[in-house]
C-alpha cells in the first residue's frame, strides 16, 4: 500500500544557504505522497539554496517566518545547510515554531545541520538525535544526546546526519505517515 499524506500540511523551514538537495528531495517525496508543503523562510519573496560548492537556485517563500504559525502545520522539516542554519538559529520566530512542534508533539524530521536547530527548543534537552560529527559538541552542550542509529527516531523526532539522503527521505515520509501513531503514543 503506498504511503499517503493527503491533507497534511508540512512546513519546510529554511534560510539562504540551506542544502538544496536535502530540501528538494524531501519536498518532492512529500508532495508525491500527497502532502502540501510550504517553504517558510525569513527572506522575503525568495530563498537561495546552496548546492555543492556554490549558490544554487532561488525558491519562492510560501510563508514568511514572521507570519508562520506552528498550528497551521501538521509536520516540520528542517533541512541542513551550513550557511542557512546559523541564520535560523538567531531568529526568534524559528525558535517559536520549533518550540510549538516540540510542545505539541508534532513530528519533526531534521537532517544534517538542521538537527542543530532542535537545540532552540526549550523542551529538546534529553532527546536522542543523529547529527553530523562536527555538530556533536554543540548538540550535546544544548542537552541533546547523540544516538547510535542513523536515522534516529526519538518520539516525535526523526534525525539523520545527512550521509545517506535517499534513505532519510524514504524513512522521513514513512515516519510522517505514522505521525498519528506517534502523537497517540505520547
Amino acid at each position: 500500500m503506498p504511503v499517503t499524506l493527503a491533507d497534511k500540511n508540512v512546513a519546510i523551514l529554511v534560510a539562504d544557504g540551506f542544502d538544496e538537495h536535502q530540501m528538494t528531495e524531501i519536498q518532492r517525496a512529500l508532495t508525491g505522497a500527497g502532502a502540501r508543503t510550504k517553504t517558510v523562510a525569513q527572506e522575503p519573496g525568495v530563498v537561495n539554496g546552496w548546492q555543492g560548492e556554490g549558490w544554487g537556485h532561488h525558491y519562492p517563500v510560501d510563508v514568511p517566518i514572521g507570519e508562520a504559525l506552528g498550528s497551521d502545520f501538521d509536520m516540520l522539516v528542517l533541512p541542513g545547510g551550513a550557511r542557512g542554519f546559523p541564520k535560523l538559529r538567531q531568529n526568534l520566530h524559528a525558535k517559536r515554531i520549533i518550540n510549538h512542534f516540540l510542545e505539541a508533539n508534532k513530528p519533526i524530521a531534521a537532517i544534517g545541520a538542521g538537527v542543530a536547530l532542535l537545540a532552540l527548543g526549550d523542551t529538546a534537552a534529553g532527546r536522542i538525535v543523529a547529527a553530523p560529527t562536527e555538530l556533536h559538541e554543540e548538540i550535546q552542550s544544548a542537552g541533546l544526546t547523540v544516538g547510535e542509529d542513523n536515522p534516529q527516531i526519538n518520539g516525535n523526532l526523526m534525525t539523520a546526519d545527512g550521509a545517506d539522503l535517499a534513505a532519510w527521505v524514504e524513512e522521513a515520509v514513512a515516519f510522517f505517515a505514522d505521525a498519528d501513531l506517534i502523537r497517540r503514543a505520547a
